[in-house]
This record gives structure tokens, C-alpha cells and sequence, in this order.
């Protein structure tokens, strides 16, 4: 279990507890400066409790999901306890039948069903794999290229709402080819997973990506973009795609990573997460 050690519980001043789902590993280099993507996602969330108003502790504890590289899915009986679960980004495809991300699949419409006051929180990959659950479909982008580097998110009303703010737009590091193609509904999603009257609504798009995050009430909240990257691990990140053959346009990998340095808004958004977690009211 991570704690911020620099945080001190009060009465007055809540925790939320995190299940971190990850479903990668990072650059080795990033790995031994920064810990596992879940220890970074703690660290991250952590900054971002601090910065909330009022303050929030944040408590998580990670598991490794890919079967493939030695982890484990775990039951829906581990996620006692927790308030929700984050989903991390990965190498692999969300729209792909791996017999982890099938197995994944099931744990996550296991615990929406059995679990309703149970927040559901995804990243890249993880925004995704939920819009999937729900029903959306996810494949690479028509133009089959990649949204690399930092970003401007045109935000919907719902974003500006959530992120507090009266700009048209936050920037965020974006990392994917893939991406949601169209946005889940309830009819999507069925009967067993959401009564007929709600409304998952868009937070964001781009000309890349028009669907940029997903947002439910009390229940989900999803960003394609990464929140916590840093220059060190865009730059790294782009390398080892373009390693391994994903990213084949080098000129746009490198105009990405010359923007790798450039201030981006994933503070706030990952204190709108929190306080999604911890007043609902406020946040919608």
C-alpha cells in the first residue's frame, strides 16, 4: 500500500483509496528514477490531493494485470475497501482479445454490476478499455497516424464544468493511434449496466481524437491523454514506440518530443478526478 508520507489524515481531511490496474511497464529508465506506472500514478494523484481544496489524502496499491508478462488479474473481493480503481496506458491494443484483457473485461463488468458507489477512473489505454465495456467501439484512428507530444483538448461545457475553469481548452501529453470511435451509450452498455436514462457524456476533443474523455456521475471518469508524464518520460516513451516499430513517422516523433518540456494542465485534472470521488455534487 503507497501513502503519501507527506500527508497527515485528519478528520476534516478525507482519503480516497486507489486500486491501480496497470497494464504496462515503463521505460527501464523511468522505471529506476519514478517506480512502476502505479507508483508514478500515486505520486501524481498525491501532488494533486495536496493541491485540492479542501485537501485530500490519497492511498493506492497496485497490481501488474498483464498474464502475458508474469501478472495477475485479481478478484473483485481485492477491490474491497477502495473507492475505485485506475486503469493505466499500455503497448497494447484495447480493442484486442488478449485472454487478459478478456479476463479483464469480465472483472470490470463484475464490479460495476456488484459494486454501484464504485468509481471507475481510465487512462489512454484504460479510457479505452471502459469505453469498450460500455459499448463504444475502439479501433486506430481513420488516419492511421498518431496524437504525440503536448496537446490542446478543446473542452466541452461538461469539461469546463469539471475542470472549474472559463478557458475553451486544457493541454495535456497524448501518446495513442488508437482511440474511441464512437461514444458509448446506455443502450450500449445494456440494462445490467445502466438504467436507460444515462448520459455518458464527452469531456473533450481534438482533431486527432474527438472523443477525449468520458464522464458519468458518481461512476466513471476517462482520459485519453496521460496526466502524470513528465519530459523525461514523454521523450523515453516515444523512443521505445518508434523502437519497436509502432510510431514509423520520425519527423512527427521528433517535433513530439521537442514539446516534451512544455507545461501541461495534469494537476487539474487529476484533482477533478479526486473531487469527483469525493463530492460528486460539486464536481457535476
Amino acid at each position: 500500500m503507497d501513502m503519501d508520507q507527506t500527508f497527515k489524515p485528519t478528520p476534516s481531511a478525507p482519503v480516497i483509496r486507489l486500486m491501480v490496474l496497470e497494464t504496462d511497464k515503463p521505460h527501464p529508465d523511468t522505471y529506476s528514477q519514478r517506480g512502476s506506472f502505479g507508483r508514478i500514478v500515486h505520486s501524481h494523484f498525491a501532488a494533486a490531493g495536496r493541491a485540492h481544496e479542501p485537501p485530500l489524502g490519497v492511498e493506492t496499491d497496485q497490481i501488474f494485470v498483464v498474464t502475458e508478462q508474469g501478472g495477475r488479474v485479481p478478484s473483485a473481493q481485492e477491490f474491497d475497501g477502495f473507492d475505485g480503481l485506475l486503469i493505466t496506458g499500455s503497448m497494447y491494443d484495447a480493442h484486442a482479445n488478449n485472454p487478459w484483457i478478456l479476463e479483464l473485461l469480465d472483472l470490470l463488468k463484475a464490479l460495476w454490476i456488484q459494486r454501484p458507489d464504485f468509481h471507475f477512473v481510465g487512462v489512454c489505454f484504460g479510457h479505452q478499455l471502459l469505453a469498450r465495456l460500455l459499448g463504444g467501439s475502439v479501433g486506430p484512428a481513420p488516419s492511421q497516424d498518431w496524437e504525440l507530444g503536448h496537446c490542446r483538448i478543446m473542452l466541452t461545457s461538461v469539461g469546463r464544468r469539471l475542470f472549474n475553469t472559463r478557458e475553451d481548452y486544457v493541454h495535456l501529453h497524448q501518446m495513442h493511434q488508437d482511440q474511441v470511435r464512437t461514444l458509448p451509450t446506455a443502450a450500449s452498455a445494456g440494462p445490467d449496466m445502466l438504467p436507460a436514462d444515462t448520459e455518458i457524456a464527452c469531456w473533450g476533443r481534438s482533431e486527432h481524437t474527438p472523443i477525449q474523455g468520458l464522464y458519468i456521475p458518481n461512476r466513471l471518469f476517462t482520459t485519453q491523454a496521460h496526466l502524470a508524464f513528465d519530459q523525461d518520460m514523454v521523450k523515453r516513451q516515444i523512443q521505445m514506440r518508434v523502437d519497436r516499430g509502432g510510431i514509423k513517422d520520425l519527423e512527427h516523433a521528433d517535433q513530439a518530443a521537442e514539446t516534451a518540456h512544455l507545461e501541461h494542465d495534469g494537476i487539474e485534472v487529476a484533482k477533478a478526478i479526486l473531487l469527483s470521488m469525493y463530492d460528486e455534487e460539486k464536481a457535476s
